[in-house]
């Protein structure tokens, strides 16, 4: 458009200017609804071209349960006001001014993903070009809804958008334009960014399209890609859980005749039943695919908890031998009690005596001989329940301990073989 302005005169080089005398030219004034009231084209068939540009400066914050992304961007929006123009020649070389955004008309910019308003203050002027260009720079803190995917959580990549449209206006009315490609916008992004928090910003995406429904809207999406620096995440609940299974493992080594192994495999599983808690706190209640890092957890509690039932087991076939075994330590006293009844003593059972004492007396050659006869063949069965006795007493296994024994062994084997396993597979799919 080439603007048509009315001769002033010649501008002295010791005349002085102002801005007001530009707006008293242009008859800008706040209470002129003519810059105001309707979209600034003299063709109503002609199109605003808004020209857009974004940068990202921080990124303030990733809310999975909420599933809301924070960025802070810089927003840069230029149009052209067809009913503005003057000759920066007559103005002592004045070729913009800043007014107050009141007086001039702004398109109806709207981002679809927000979700609060902005509160924070923002700057009350934008600048007029004697050409008609109009311009507005912002910063602007975004509240916006993103659906994020914490498949690989906490090896996740996140991708959110930040689409701007106008509120009323279609596309025969207001056409955006990218001001900056993809790669202009994402090298700008990491020039001026100042805070990621725990995300790594990637890469910025400009793209262009429309809103179909009853009528059609033309929108520009800015799709921000960022990578999450797990490193805080693992060392605070991935290594402690990696921990905790170690541990468990460690635990057969514990002797199974005593109860401290029950009690240290349940006190294990408590703790990672409270890291569950703690997850249950950051991950989003509805995901459409399970978390890995769920998955991780939850696999790793039904070892454990596989290996407390084991253990549980265990203990069990055990004290069903050592009963059995106090059940054949009462048969063998019995056993002994009813030899010496036998004998003829009323005396408690206790060792033979000798063959002198039991020969004297005044008892028959006949009777003696007997009596000797019936204490060797005591003496033998004596022997006999003695060594029976000394190997119970050097702790030879019996039938149940064997048993459980065995199955502790074959346990420990598998759930080793498993656990190295499934900490492969968990790997290999979160750093896939």
């Amino acid at each position: 458009m080439k603007c048509v302005s009315v001769p002033l005169g010649t501008v002295s080089p010791e005349r002085v200017c102002s801005y007001q005398d530009v707006l008293d030219h242009l008859n800008l004034t706040r209470g002129n609804d003519v810059f105001t009231s309707t979209r600034p084209v003299l063709d109503h068939t002609h199109p605003t071209m808004v020209h857009l540009d974004v940068y990202l400066y921080a990124i303030l914050a990733v809310i999975e349960k909420s599933q809301t992304f924070v960025p802070f961007i810089w927003i840069q929006l230029t149009w052209n006001n067809e009913r503005i123009c003057w000759d920066p020649s007559q103005f002592c070389g004045i070729s913009r001014v800043s007014v107050p955004k009141k007086m001039l008309w702004i398109p109806d910019l709207v981002i679809y993903e927000m979700t609060e308003k902005d509160d924070g203050p923002h700057s009350p002027y934008l600048y007029v070009s004697h050409d008609g260009i109009v311009l507005i720079e912002e910063e602007m803190k975004v509240v916006s809804t993103c659906k994020m995917d914490v498949h690989k959580f906490p090896f996740d990549t996140q991708r959110c958008n930040i689409t701007f449209s106008s509120a009323i206006h279609i596309v025969t009315d207001i056409q955006l334009i990218p001001f900056s490609n993809s790669s202009r916008a994402t090298q700008a992004s990491r020039e001026v960014m100042q805070t990621q928090g725990e995300w790594e910003f990637l890469d910025m995406t400009v793209s262009r399209g429309k809103l179909i429904l009853d009528r059609e809207w033309d929108q520009i999406s800015y799709t921000i890609t960022m990578t999450r620096r797990p490193l805080l995440h693992v060392i605070n609940f991935l290594l402690p859980i990696l921990f905790f299974l170690c541990l468990d493992l460690a635990s057969f080594l514990i002797s199974d005749q005593r109860g401290e192994k029950l009690g240290f495999k349940v006190t294990v599983l408590l703790a990672i039943s409270v890291l569950l808690l703690i997850l249950n706190d950051i991950l989003p209640s509805m995901s459409n695919r399970t978390p890995l890092i769920a998955t991780y957890c939850i696999v790793i509690f039904a070892f454990m908890l596989l290996s407390l039932l084991e253990t549980i087991l265990v203990t069990h076939l055990m004290e069903r031998d050592s009963v059995h075994q106090e059940t054949e330590e009462e048969r063998r006293r019995g056993c002994c009690a009813c030899i010496c009844d036998v004998s003829g003593r009323k005396a408690p059972c206790g060792p033979l005596p000798v063959a002198e004492e039991v020969i004297s007396g005044e008892r028959t050659q006949g009777e003696s001989r007997l009596l000797l006869l019936i204490l060797e063949d005591l003496r033998a069965v004596e022997r006999t329940l003695a060594l029976f006795a000394s190997g119970r007493r050097e702790g030879k296994p019996g039938y149940w301990t064997r048993v459980a024994r065995r199955l502790n062994a074959a346990f420990f084997t598998i759930y080793l073989i498993s656990v190295m396993l499934f900490i492969s597979l968990m790997c290999k799919e979160w750093l896939n």
